[in-house]
């Protein structure tokens, strides 16, 4: 099973964004996908409520430290058996031993990334604490900054590439700003799964974020899919 956490201390960076498409996207896939909730707000879950019953199923957890009152944390985070990828949706804030706790046993961690300057010096003291407080580097856990929200030609864009150009983590993906993400959050969908939309660029975007993940140019995901449409003129 992979255990991918998307990560930043950072607030509406897009986590939930990330973890639901990244869910949704697997699930549609063929695979057999569960998302974890740790943040208290609980959006990732009010998604998946939203899902619509005709959809690929997603196995649901809602996992901050407030759900379990009836029950034991342990068996409430279990996970069927079939599961083959586990995606974790965490809260902001973290550091110290609950940044350490909540990245523990993880294959691939995802750190979402806004063009705006608070996002960008947020996120360089995010991943400084990454590398030195959790020592990432000393596991066998992958990085990856997925820029999201992307306008390009646009002075913040170009800010954003000038930082990212600065660390040694790969960029898996540039994630335009489209309409399109919150519509399909609105109908539980990811984007990929949007009737009628010119969303052929998104998808290949999540195509390159799961082969990333996967570590093969052509993975299992990218074989199950329905055969890829032509391009639509994008929006």
């Amino acid at each position: 099973m992979l255990r991918i956490v998307v990560i930043n201390s950072k607030g509406g960076c897009g986590k939930t964004t990330i973890s639901t498409n990244l869910a949704s996207f697997y699930a549609a896939s063929g695979h057999h996908a569960a998302l974890f909730d740790y943040d208290p707000q609980g959006s990732s879950m009010r998604w998946l409520r939203s899902r619509p019953a005709e959809e690929a199923g997603i196995y649901g957890v809602t996992a901050n430290q407030s759900a379990a009152r009836a029950t034991t944390m342990s068996w409430h985070l279990r996970l069927p058996p079939e599961t083959g990828q586990l995606i974790i949706d965490t809260p902001p804030g973290l550091k110290g031993s609950a940044l350490v706790e909540q990245i523990k046993g993880a294959d691939c961690i995802l750190i979402p990334v806004l063009p705006s300057p608070i996002d960008i010096f947020a996120t360089a003291d995010f991943i400084r604490d990454l590398l030195l407080e959790a020592k990432v580097r000393q596991t066998r856990t992958r990085i990856g900054i997925i820029a999201n929200r992307v306008r390009k030609n646009t002075l913040a864009f170009q800010a954003l590439e000038r930082f990212l150009r600065t660390l040694s983590i790969p960029v898996v993906a540039r994630l335009r700003d489209s309409q399109n993400y919150v519509k399909a959050s609105e109908e539980g969908l990811g984007i990929h799964e949007l009737k009628n939309k010119p969303v052929y660029v998104d998808k290949m975007h999540w195509r390159g974020i799961c082969d990333w993940i996967e570590q093969r140019p052509s993975s299992t995901v990218k074989e199950k899919m329905t055969e890829i449409e032509q391009p639509d003129d994008e929006e």
